[in-house]
C-alpha cells in the first residue's frame, strides 16, 4: 500500500527545541503512512517557490501546518503611525512569529478544499494561527520543554502525546477519505 501524500508547512531550519517536536510529529505521519511532502525538504523545483507550492499541494491529499517560531520580538510597536483609541494596544512584548510562508501555503491548501491540521507552539500569533481564520481548529503543541535561567531546557516529566495522536487520527481520517475520492 502506498504512503498518502501531506503537504507539510514548516520552516527548513529548526532549533533544537523544534527539531524535537518535529520528529514526533515526523514519527506520528510515519505510523499513520504518511508521506510528509514539503518544498526546500523533501521536494525541489525548477519554478519559483510559490509556484512549486501549488504544483506540490495539488498532489497531496492534505496539509499540515507546523507553526514554529521564526522570530521573536522583545519589544515592539503594532501599526505604527497609526493613532489607536487605547495606545497600549500598539505596545507589542515578548512576540512570537512564524515564518510568513506558514500563511501562503496554508492559503494554498485552503483554497483546494484539503483537510487541514494546524499545530503552533506556544505564543505563535496572527494569521492562519488565529482562531476562527480557517475551519480548522489550532493547537498547541505538547509541552516538551519548560522554560528556566538558562532558556529552553528539557523537562523531566514524560510528556502525554495521547491527545496529539488522537488529533492527528481524526485528521488522518479525513486525509484518507479525501484521498480515496481520487
Amino acid at each position: 500500500m502506498s504512503k498518502i501524500p501531506v503537504f507539510v508547512s514548516r520552516p527548513t531550519q529548526l532549533n533544537d527545541s523544534q527539531k524535537q517536536l518535529f520528529e514526533i510529529v515526523e514519527n506520528e505521519l510515519c505510523r499513520l503512512g504518511v508521506e510528509p511532502v514539503t518544498l526546500g525538504v523533501t521536494d525541489y523545483g525548477k519554478y519559483y517557490p510559490l509556484k512549486e507550492v501549488a504544483i506540490l499541494a495539488r498532489r497531496c491529499s492534505g496539509g499540515l501546518i507546523l507553526g514554529f517560531e521564526q522570530m521573536y520580538v522583545d519589544n515592539g510597536k503594532l501599526k505604527r503611525g497609526i493613532k489607536l483609541d487605547d495606545p497600549k494596544k500598539s505596545v507589542i512584548q515578548d512576540a512570537r512569529f512564524p515564518t510568513p510562508w506558514n500563511h501562503l501555503e496554508a492559503g494554498i491548501l485552503f483554497g483546494l478544499k484539503l483537510p487541514l491540521l494546524i499545530y503552533k507552539e506556544n505564543g505563535i500569533r496572527g494569521g492562519v494561527f488565529d482562531e476562527g481564520v480557517t475551519d480548522a481548529f489550532v493547537h498547541t503543541f505538547p509541552d516538551l520543554h519548560e522554560v528556566g535561567d538558562q532558556g529552553v531546557e528539557p523537562n523531566d516529566s514524560n510528556c502525554d502525546l495521547t491527545p496529539m495522536r488522537q488529533i492527528m487520527l481524526k485528521w488522518y481520517a479525513e486525509v484518507s477519505t479525501f484521498h480515496n475520492q481520487f
